[in-house]
This record gives structure tokens, C-alpha cells and sequence, in this order.
């Protein structure tokens, strides 16, 4: 099971304030706990929405309104994706994260191919999906 951790935007985060010194060398410790347990896929940290663009498709039409965008708590400031065994381990991740008082995690199961009704997509494309999968998502090494 693949789950994204995604850390919630702060107005720090969307002030361009950077972590303490600190909190860079925890997360470093926690990122390295991730390698060396087999479990991260990505993680990242991302820069404020100002640096950002939202893009709707309606109408036949892209619409693009530039950053940066108000409603923090609905912004993201960076993720990890892992693979773990079930939920309770993501969880059990998440609770390890060096975070400071009030920061907001939100944990997301990501879809699998096979969680598509068999006739939505042909075994062609599920046998491709499994093998890009394969080659390109394993799990980083420290």
C-alpha cells in the first residue's frame, strides 16, 4: 500500500519562512529513517503558492490564475510518499514526523491500478502500469 503524507501549508510556509537549523537536521533524521526501513518513495518540500498556478479545464478551455492563494489550510508545503504494509504503519510514520506545535498532516491512501473495476482498464495497460511501476518507483537507498 502506497499512502502520501502531505504537510499543510502554515502562513510561514507561505511567507517564505524556512525551518529552523534544527528542524532541517530532525527532518534529515527522520528522512533517513524512512531509507533505511525500505519505505520512502518521494518526499519533498515545496515552495509557496506564490511560486505556483492553479489551472481549471472547463469549457473546453484552460484557465490559469497565478499564486499566491489565500486559504492556507488548503495548500499544501511538501510530502513524503511511502509504501507500508497497512494503515496503522502510515500512521505510525506520521506520528514520528519532527514537527512543531499545530502543523497539519493529512495522510491519503494512493490509488493501485487494481483498485479499478476490471473493465476500466485492459490487462494491456494494468501489465504496463506494473512494470513502469517496478522500474521506476522502488524504494530509496541511503
Amino acid at each position: 500500500m502506497r499512502f502520501m503524507m502531505i504537510v499543510k501549508s502554515t502562513p510561514e510556509t507561505e511567507a517564505d519562512v524556512l525551518p529552523s537549523s534544527e528542524l532541517i537536521a530532525a527532518m534529515g533524521r527522520y528522512n533517513e529513517e524512512l531509507i533505511k526501513a525500505g519505505t520512502l518513495l518521494a518526499g519533498e518540500g515545496l515552495k509557496s503558492s506564490r511560486n505556483g498556478a492553479r489551472i481549471k479545464y472547463a469549457g473546453g478551455k484552460f484557465k490559469i490564475t497565478d499564486g499566491p492563494f489565500t486559504e492556507t489550510k488548503e495548500l499544501i508545503a511538501g510530502f513524503w510518499i511511502i509504501e507500508v504494509k497497512s494503515k496503522d504503519e502510515a500512521l505510525a510514520w506520521v506520528r514520528r514526523i519532527p514537527f512543531e506545535e499545530g502543523q497539519e498532516i493529512e495522510l491519503r491512501e494512493v490509488f493501485e491500478a487494481e483498485d479499478f473495476a476490471v473493465d476500466a482498464i485492459s490487462e494491456e495497460h494494468l501489465a504496463k502500469e506494473a512494470a513502469w511501476r517496478k522500474e521506476n518507483q522502488k524504494p530509496l537507498k541511503g
